[in-house]
């Protein structure tokens, strides 16, 4: 009775409020109810050993931040879009985010739906653990969904190629970045920068390298002339620690905008929380059951999101009175969202052994979606801004232009299930979530 009353609650906010991202006249019934009934979504969400937070990580160990959804049935022989699914592709998120001529719908089966076409200069992806079928992997996922051969090259941080992952979580976590970067920003050049495990002081060391890549495209320390701009990518995180502001520095390099997942929990992560990194936050876009046609977006309830216990609040969001309101002093994540929720899950390939077993193609959510996804729409935007805290100024500028963000404004989210979504920033999905290119 509880489940039936809340889903009554979002779908009567959903009318009310009319926040189908793509198509503001649609009803709950979808655009095409005279399709065939598309196959059961029916499945139970899975998190890796990667993704798990543990005691006493806080400060000493981050986590990946992707889930993977298992299918009930089973699934089919043939690749994805695998025929009357409505998980999302390129194409489809592409539609649902008006990154390409809207088509109603925005239906992953439909072959008319196109993909991105943007990207330039270089986007660098941190992750741990070495992912050895990277390259084949990601010439897998874009031979399936049409997108062209990408410019990608793998670097090991310390010069010497890190050890696997034995749970295959973090190559899982790798193949998502790669692909799903490459997708949003296929003309990008894409660099894979791998730690040697999941400790942060080997994360942020490769983070400097991959900074390095994108500002000078040398993995060593550059002259100050060096004029590249790009993104860093840091789909993981931890619990905040009280002595993570002494590694805000390691997000400061001129000309790079770094972005990191807000977690799929509730509460806040680091790196996410740093006022020098853009802060991903999830949603759910809903789908027809009947169609798989798009309905609506709204929040995600296991997006991380929240004020940090330490980060001081920065000048682009205290300069806002709503956002001041809700977080007082404090820095308040995230900045922004894209469809994170593995229920509404993204397809990604991954040939490595995976918990034991053989792995394929693999529907995933996460916030890492978020990260890795929204790095290419601003890599693709083209602004290239001078440094996290210039794009956020950007971003918060142009906080309920309709035309640049969709506001989403029901659904729940926090600890406990506390927090609403609510007109303009919220804790939810901060800004809400991109609409074209503009105001990135």
């Amino acid at each position: 009775m509880k489940r039936s009353i809340e889903l009554m609650a979002v779908a009567a906010a959903v009318l009310l409020f009319g926040f189908a991202t793509s198509t503001p006249a649609q009803n709950l019934a979808g655009a095409s109810v005279a399709s065939p009934r598309i196959r059961s979504g029916e499945g139970r969400v899975t998190i890796p050993e990667s993704s798990k937070a543990k005691p006493g990580d806080a400060g000493v160990r981050a986590h990946a931040n992707v889930l993977v959804f298992e299918l009930k049935a089973g699934k089919p022989d043939e690749a994805p879009p695998y025929s009357g699914f409505g998980f999302e592709t390129p194409a489809s998120l592409a539609c649902v985010y008006h990154l390409v001529p809207f088509t109603w719908g925005c239906n992953p089966n439909n072959p008319a739906l196109t993909n991105p076409t943007g990207g330039s200069n270089t986007i660098a992806i941190v992750d741990a653990f070495d992912d050895p079928n990277a390259t084949s992997d990601l010439g897998t996922f874009s031979t399936q969904f049409n997108l062209p051969a990408a410019t990608f090259t793998v670097v090991y941080a310390t010069g010497t190629k890190p050890s696997l992952d034995p749970t295959g979580g973090w190559e899982l976590e790798e193949s998502l970045d790669i692909e799903w970067v490459h997708a949003m920003a296929p003309k990008a050049e894409i660099y894979l920068v791998e730690a040697a495990s999941d400790n942060d002081a080997d994360l942020l060391q490769a983070v400097s390298v991959a900074s390095n890549l994108v500002r000078c495209g040398s993995k060593s320390a550059c002259p100050g002339t060096a004029t590249g701009t790009g993104e860093v990518v840091m789909s993981w995180g931890g619990g905040e620690d009280p002595s993570e502001t002494s590694a805000d520095v390691y997000f400061t390099t001129p000309g790079v905008v770094y972005f990191a997942a807000s977690g799929d929990a509730p509460g806040v992560e680091y790196p996410c929380a740093s006022p020098n990194v853009v802060c991903t936050g999830g949603t759910t876009t809903a789908r027809n059951p009947y169609t798989g046609d798009f309905l609506y977006e709204l929040t995600w309830e296991d997006g991380g999101g929240g004020a940090s216990f330490y980060e001081p609040i920065p000048s682009y969001q205290s300069s806002i009175r709503s956002i001041r309101r809700r977080v007082g002093y404090a820095r308040g994540v995230p900045d922004l969202s894209f469809d994170s929720n593995p229920d509404t899950g993204v397809w990604v390939y991954d040939s490595n052994d995976y918990e034991g077993a053989p792995a394929d193609w693999t529907i995933v959510g996460g916030t890492s979606v978020a990260s890795a996804s929204l790095a290419g729409v601003v890599n693709s935007a083209g602004h290239f801004a001078s440094s996290s805290a210039a794009e956020l100024t950007t971003i918060y500028g142009h906080l309920g232009v309709w035309n640049d963000f969709h506001d989403i404004v029901a659904g729940i989210c926090g600890p406990y299930a506390g927090w609403v979504a609510t007109m303009g920033w919220d804790f939810c999905t901060g800004v809400g979530s991109a609409v074209g290119y503009g105001g990135k």
